[in-house]
């Protein structure tokens, strides 16, 4: 079903119609199916612009098909309408698709909303939405934006300012399936595999569904999402040999701390600059975060010194990872060097997943500290430590804490529970599925 005849079965409000919705169609013939929440409990009502940014294979087109059904069935024909970026072919089309709908919405059933499914595919798209926000087409329309090119979505909403409207929060990113809606769906058929079925899904909810179902990660999966790795490097101008070799390195140098004079090195690049374009462009597409030094006298971060690149997007780094984990049983048998760095991007994953719904401005960004001989995975807060292990541990390896930091928290993530008055241990599942945790 093209656009126009969308648009017009909305217009119609026969939302039963095959192929209205086909994202939702192909979600009733999953045997399990898993609730998204990234911190948008409703859409606003009030006019303006929303940016949705996920990566791909997060459910956006999935989630704002059930939006729009929903505002349909909520306030009537002719009150709401849709656009896909990869059916325009650039930006004066956009201009022009948004002007003919806003002409289209019925007067009497408000709000006005407009949802634009990968704007992104659409080049120069903020500046349509500029132009049309100034000639005031977009006066009384909610118009909400999905992507997966998270760099156009973040600088392209710095070039929006004032245009977005009066809306509390303007920019949302779209985060994984959480560990605690996994294991209520999967829980029960999975057992004590559920957080290796986890590992390998990444929070993906296809990836999820289809690990849930069979225990196994497709390779169609896998493929898509190394497609759009690949198609986003090779769009700006990145070699596809140099990002091999730069996940390569991340996945050796696990959860130490990196220069980017070494991953230029080891990954055979001209020099720092490009490392840190690699790197960046990879933190854009919500793949990887930034872990630098933490200064405890300071309580900043210090950007000069190396800092650790854990993966913040689980279903990445199995796809790309050299030793292809395609099984749970694969993850559960890994040796226990490869399993503890899965685990710390699992936490990271986390964190990141929780400060995303928190609205914090850079939720890829989580500080380690290190001083003498003792190291701590992350700073969670000005005074909340999280120490990640895959062995044992005890309140005992930990007397050196409340030393070193007397108004300190320290969550230790492994698998073992124990607790002092300032040192918890929690296990993966515990610190997974309780936010209070942090």
């Amino acid at each position: 079903m093209n656009v126009r005849e969308r648009n017009h079965m909305l217009s119609l409000g026969e939302l039963d119609h095959p192929g209205l919705f086909p994202h939702l169609e192909g979600l009733r013939r999953q045997p399990r199916t898993f609730r998204i929440d990234f911190g948008l409990p409703d859409l606003p009502r009030e006019p303006g612009i929303l940016i949705i940014r996920g990566p791909r294979q997060s459910g956006k087109s999935t989630w704002i098909e059930s939006a729009l059904r929903d505002s349909v069935t909520r306030h009537g024909p002719g009150s709401a309408y849709s656009l896909i970026g990869d059916e325009l072919m650039d930006s004066e089309n956009l201009v022009q698709a948004i002007r003919d709908l806003a002409t289209a919405f019925d007067p009497n059933r408000k709000p006005h909303r407009l949802f634009i499914d990968e704007v992104t595919a659409v080049r120069d798209w903020e500046r349509a939405l500029k132009r049309l926000a100034d000639e005031g087409v977009l006066r009384d329309i909610l118009v909400v934006t999905t992507g997966s090119k998270a760099t156009d979505l973040r600088r392209g909403s710095e070039r929006l300012p004032g245009r977005k409207g009066r809306l509390d929060r303007t920019v949302w990113l779209f985060t994984p399936v959480s560990y605690a809606e996994f294991a209520r769906v999967a829980g029960p058929d999975l057992g004590e595999s559920c957080l290796y079925a986890y590992l390998l899904a990444g929070g993906s909810p296809v990836a999820c569904a289809e690990v849930a179902s069979t225990g196994l990660l497709p390779e169609y999966v896998a493929e898509m999402t190394r497609d759009w790795v690949l198609g986003e490097f090779a769009a700006a101008g990145r070699s596809r040999s140099s990002l091999l070799a730069v996940l390569n390195c991340l996945d050796r140098f696990g959860g130490t701390p990196v220069g980017q004079a070494k991953v230029a090195r080891e990954a055979g690049l001209a020099n720092n600059t490009v490392a840190a374009g690699y790197l960046e462009l990879l933190a854009d597409l919500m793949i990887v975060g930034w872990s630098p030094a933490w200064d405890a006298s300071r309580r900043v971060p210090l950007a000069r010194r190396p800092a650790k690149v854990p993966f913040v997007n689980l279903l990445a780094a199995s796809c790309w990872n050299p030793a292809r984990p395609r099984t749970v049983r694969e993850v559960r048998d890994a040796p226990p060097e490869r399993q503890g760095r899965w685990l710390e991007w699992l936490v990271a994953q986390e964190l990141w997943r929780r400060a995303a719904i928190r609205g914090d401005p850079t939720p890829e960004v989580l500080p380690h500290w290190r001083g003498g001989d003792h190291e701590i995975d992350f700073v969670a807060g000005q005074d909340l430590f999280i120490e990640v292990t895959r062995g044992r541990a005890s309140p005992i390896e930990y007397a050196w804490f409340q030393k070193t930091f007397p108004d300190g928290r320290l969550i230790v993530v492994g698998q073992d529970r124990f607790r002092t008055e300032r040192i918890r241990g929690v296990t993966f599942e515990d610190f997974l599925s309780n936010p209070d945790w942090s």
